[in-house]
Parts: C-alpha cells; structure tokens; sequence
C-alpha cells in the first residue's frame, strides 16, 4: 500500500465524532497504512440545533455536506454513525468499512442525586456536606418503569424511541435534547428532565458508561438501524482509500449493517422514521429482529428472521417484505403524512 501520500478524513466536529474519526486514524496507522489527516465539516444539522430533527429532515442533515466534500474531491474518506446515513447513498460513494460494533443498545440515564450528609450537618449547623451519588441502577423493564412513574418527562427526540416507549410510559413527556453529551447530562442533573434515552455506544466510546442506569433490551426498544457502528465512506473508484479502509474493517459489523440497511431500504424509511431493526451474529448465521411502530405506540408490526451471514443484504430484503405484508407500509405512511 502506498502510504507516502496522507488521506483526508472528513467528519464533523462533535465529540463522538471527532473520537470516532481519530480512532479510524489511529487503526489505519497501526495497520501500515496512510497517515489520515482529520478535517473537520459543519454540517446542517450541526447549524440548526435548537430544532427538533425530526422537523429540519432527520440526521441525513449530518452527512450530506460531508458527502459532497467527498464526492468533489475535497476528502478522501468520510467517518459516519451510520445510523445517521441514509438508506441509499449518493452516486459514487460506497461504505467500504466498519470499527467494531459497540453496545447498539439504548440507554436509559438518570439524573445523579445530590444527597444530605447528615451526620456533617449535625456536626456543623452552618454547613451542609453534599455528596454526588451515581444514578440508580435497574434490572428489569419492569423496575425503570416503575421508578420512573406513569407520566416522566424523558429526552429523547427520537421518533423511533418515542414510537416504542409510549407503549411503555403512555404518559410520559417527550422532549428534543441535542448537544453535546456532556451538555445533556448537565441538563438532566439540573432537572430538565427525570431521564433521558441514549444510544448506549456514545456513553460507552466517551467514557460516561457510569452514567448508564439500565440497557433497554431489544425486545422492548428495538435499536437504530446501524446503532453502535461506525461507518467509512469513500469513493467507489478510489482503490487507495479502499485499500486503507479493507485493513481495519470489522467483518461481522459490516454484515449486520448490511442486513439493517437492506431493510430500511426495502421499507423505503430515512434515518428518521419509526423502525428499530438489530441483526446479531449467531455463528455462521445472521439473526435479525426488526419494528416498525405508529408515532403514537398505539400499533406496532414486528418481525424475525435468520439467514447466512452471507446473504446479509437478502435477510435484510426479506424481512422488510414481511413487515409490509403485516402492514408496516400503512404505519410508515401514516407517519410520513404527519411530518410532512
């Protein structure tokens, strides 16, 4: 592999971002290959953050500026939360690789409490220790919704996360929070919320797993398409860059994604729309669970099947035809009317 000359790498200029674009350099690097050079792209969605994505068109919004650097020759490779990516790429570009998959679940976080320290306090009546404790941990569905009550207020701006904890909490408060991670924890600690609903992987990559209280399991929040993975994009035609990518790519990411990305295509869903779908390497096998749920949770169509991991992109396919058959494409419509 040529590795005189260094590769472009295109990525926005948050957090998560900025440490996945630098973790791609690094295994490039450590692999023999090219010294990548981080350029860092503002995006819409980075522009517009005081509106809910689902009203300013979803995450496409923290790609399409990225993509046309890449496609005009500005970077050679892209780094994307692929969850973040639309379903069908624009003419020329290719993922050409994946970092390993993180926990693709979602998160559910609460508010660190600040309690009394009453023995301090009786020793001293003009001055009250306070001590930070971490969040509660929870071990059940069951016990978070418990604990949170029947009508939180929970941030999260995620139709698709809206979508199925309604079915859980039907009288909860849902709220848009964007930011930056450490943002949205401030705000939570500061009350803005009783919880908040994050992709697992985030907390993890940034060092705030701490924080996390309890992993939706997918039977009851069925992930993003794509959660947990980091995505590289390139040029179809750049033998270079694909070079470079094929070192560090995580095959068994790369075929779930795969898998998750045929079938919000055959669904013809964006990257903001009400399915949840996870495919999770089972030896030679890919098994994947898949949801499409009404904006309200009043209806929801699931779905499960299993195939070879080398026909990821046809188990993808063929479940996407099975939800539609149970009546998903009614649901996604219904959805599609009222953003639009």
């Amino acid at each position: 592999m040529n590795t005189d000359r260094e590769l472009r790498l295109g990525t926005r200029g948050s957090q998560l971002a900025l440490w996945q674009a630098n973790t791609v350099a690094a295994r490039i690097a450590a692999a023999g290959g090219p010294v990548c050079r981080i350029v860092v792209i503002r995006t819409d969605g980075d522009r517009l953050q005081e509106r809910p994505l689902s009203e300013i068109g979803g995450k496409g919004l923290f790609v399409k500026e990225i993509e046309d650097a890449l496609l005009g020759g500005a970077i050679d490779l892209a780094v994307h939360s692929s969850k973040d990516m639309s379903a069908v790429l624009p003419d020329g570009l290719t993922i050409a690789g994946t970092l390993p998959r993180e926990n693709p679940l979602d998160a559910v976080v609460l508010p660190v409490r600040l309690k009394t320290d009453t023995t301090q306090a009786m020793a001293d009546t003009t001055q009250t220790g306070s001590v930070r404790l971490q969040p509660d941990l929870v071990t059940s569905v069951e016990e978070i919704v418990a604990l949170l009550g029947s009508a939180p207020s929970i941030g999260t701006g995620s139709v698709r996360r809206i979508a199925q904890l309604s079915r859980l909490f039907p009288g909860a408060r849902f709220t848009g929070i964007r930011g930056n991670l450490d943002t949205r924890l401030r705000k939570l600690d500061e009350g803005a919320h009783d919880a908040l609903v994050l992709a697992a992987a985030g907390l993890n990559r940034l060092g705030f797993s701490s924080r996390i209280s309890f992993s939706m399991p997918a039977e009851a929040c069925v992930p993003a398409p794509g959660q947990g993975i980091v995505a590289i994009e390139i040029r179809g035609d750049d033998s270079r860059a694909r070079d470079a990518v094929a070192s560090i790519n995580d095959a068994a990411a790369a075929d779930a994604l795969a898998a998750e990305r045929a079938l919000v295509e055959t669904l013809g869903g964006g990257c903001q729309t009400p399915v949840g779908a996870l495919a999770s390497i089972d030896g030679g096998d890919l098994e994947m669970l898949a949801v499409v749920a009404a904006l309200d949770g009043a209806r929801t169509v699931r779905g499960r099947a299993r195939a070879a991991r080398s026909d990821a992109a046809a188990l993808g396919q063929r479940l996407g035809r099975q939800l539609i058959a149970d009546g998903a494409g009614d649901i996604l419509a219904d959805a599609q009317r009222v953003r639009s």
